[in-house]
């Protein structure tokens, strides 16, 4: 199953890229579908959860149904209020303790080596995966981001216009400064270049002569000369 070109796997970790499935401020109300939402239905669920390595690929996922969807976009939204709650100062109690209960509720899949056919060992699962375990390995995956204090100085949130995604910058000089260099630089660069380009326009036609050929006493360039404009 190839993942959808619009979901995200290049936050850093795999509950930064859970919240990189939606584009709007987690402070906002959460009663209707976000802008951005990118977990439309159970198939874009299984895309991400293959996506993100949460299961290898080839895992049967058939028990992901509509419940599953929003039971990870819970998870989601409880991940985005505290990692933007600790970057600005520190996340409600009341949240960490949400995601404490989400890390304990399941236990996360063992994963087995199998020889493949070719010789080559791949990661697979006994079973099907359960909600319950797969949620349990995002939420253990924040905690283990979150408690880190070399992880945490790395946490970045992307300097592009409206956008709300949180990021690991492991760049050299830790001088990355948006989510994708590909969208949301790009978006700069290009709201960079229309920014200069107003300006030479407004330069130039602050510069040019206010007279106007065919007006009384007024005088108009031609090549390095003026000329009196006769009626």
């Amino acid at each position: 199953m190839a993942a959808p070109c619009d979901l995200r796997f290049d936050c850093g970790r795999i509950c930064l890229d859970l919240a990189a499935t939606a584009d709007r401020p987690p402070a906002e109300p959460t009663g209707e579908r976000p802008s951005g939402e990118r977990l439309t239905g159970p198939d874009r669920l299984r895309a991400w959860l293959v996506g993100a390595g949460l299961v290898p690929r080839g895992t049967p996922l058939d028990g992901v149904d509509a419940g599953w969807v929003g039971r990870f976009r819970a998870l989601r939204e409880l991940l985005r209020r505290v990692v933007h709650d600790e970057l600005r100062g520190r996340a409600a109690e009341a949240d960490l303790a949400l995601l404490n209960s989400a890390a304990a509720s399941g236990r996360p899949p063992a994963a087995y080596a199998v020889r493949t056919a070719d010789g080559a060992l791949a990661r697979a699962l006994a079973g099907p995966p359960d909600c319950a375990g797969l949620l349990a390995a995002v939420a253990r995956d924040a905690i283990g981001l979150l408690t880190d204090a070399a992880a945490r100085e790395q946490l970045r949130q992307c300097e592009g216009e409206s956008c709300t995604l949180v990021y690991l910058d492991t760049s050299r000089g830790r001088r990355r400064r948006w989510c994708s260099s590909e969208v949301c630089g790009n978006r700069e660069r290009v709201a960079r270049h229309r920014r200069r380009t107003t300006v030479r326009r407004e330069q130039v036609g602050s510069a040019a002569p206010r007279g106007t050929a065919g007006s009384a006493g007024q005088g108009v360039v031609v090549g390095s000369e003026k000329f009196s404009a006769e009626l």
